[in-house]
């Protein structure tokens, strides 16, 4: 297997794959590697026939910061096709761990911020840790959670996403469940336990149905979120491009508070 920098891969004698977010001192916040390496992770174990599971995991006390946020104040550097080009590359990773062709499961050990959300959106079943956090703070720097939105939407419904869409508020393991982003909440140390249990069971079942009946399923819900990867591509880069998240950003690498806190 390929040898990667800010993740972990392993397979268990099973067919048991797991990817683990290693950025530890980060919080496992996204950034370009890490986006491209999740990415080449999912590519591999889609066509890898000896996998019949995959878990998403973290190492650390938090599952997901959400985007690194020198990886984000990096775009505001770049011209209009490079802040294009990394919008397109978040939504390739989220629509490759969409459509993986295997059962997936995140297991959520900490708390899930913007793009950790997002990818728990993408999983089959979610088991977290009942005492986590988790949020979508992009309007707090002045941007939106566009990439992963088609995801999020789609996982929540409109109703719940509305609630927490745009406000920046954090939800707990019991909201997230209820909108249907968690599908259990156990204490930390049964963690191991929930995801075994749902291992045990899709192991029971034929590895060719999974993928079709996954596959299935996606097409019965409709329009595919990857479908609106360009629309939400545009939509994250004229943000980046925005007064607003100039400013809201320089305000968060200076200590200072959002010129829309002053007002």
């Amino acid at each position: 297997m390929t040898n990667f920098e800010t993740i972990q891969l392993e397979q268990d004698k099973r067919g048991i794959s797991t990817i683990t977010l290693n950025r530890v001192e980060k919080h496992n916040a996204l950034n370009s590697l890490m986006i491209k390496e999740l990415t080449i992770a999912a590519e591999q174990l889609g066509i890898d026939t000896s996998v019949r599971a995959v878990v998403l995991a973290a190492n650390g006390k938090s599952f997901c910061a959400g985007g690194d946020l020198k990886w984000m104040q990096s775009q505001m550097e770049k011209d209009r096709d490079g802040k294009m080009q990394e919008s397109r590359a978040l939504a390739t990773m989220l629509g490759a761990l969409n459509s993986l062709p295997k059962f997936l499961i995140a297991k959520v050990q900490g708390s899930a911020y913007g793009g950790g959300v997002g990818m728990m959106a993408v999983a089959d079943v979610v088991i977290a840790n009942n005492k986590s956090k988790f949020a979508l703070t992009e309007t707090k720097l002045g941007l939106i959670p566009a990439t992963i939105g088609p995801f999020v939407v789609a996982r929540m419904g409109e109703n719940f996403a509305r609630q927490v869409f745009y406000s920046g508020k954090a939800f707990t393991a019991d909201f997230a469940m209820r909108s249907g982003l968690v599908t259990t909440a156990v204490d930390e140390a049964d963690l191991e336990k929930a995801v075994e249990e749902e291992i045990q069971a899709i192991l029971k079942c034929a590895p060719g149905a999974i993928a079709s009946a996954k596959t299935l399923c996606q097409q019965l819900g409709g329009s595919a979120p990857s479908e609106m990867a360009e629309y939400t591509a545009n939509q994250l880069a004229d943000r980046w491009e925005s007064k607003e998240a100039m400013a809201g950003i320089d305000a968060f690498f200076n200590k200072q508070p959002a010129p829309w806190l002053n007002e």
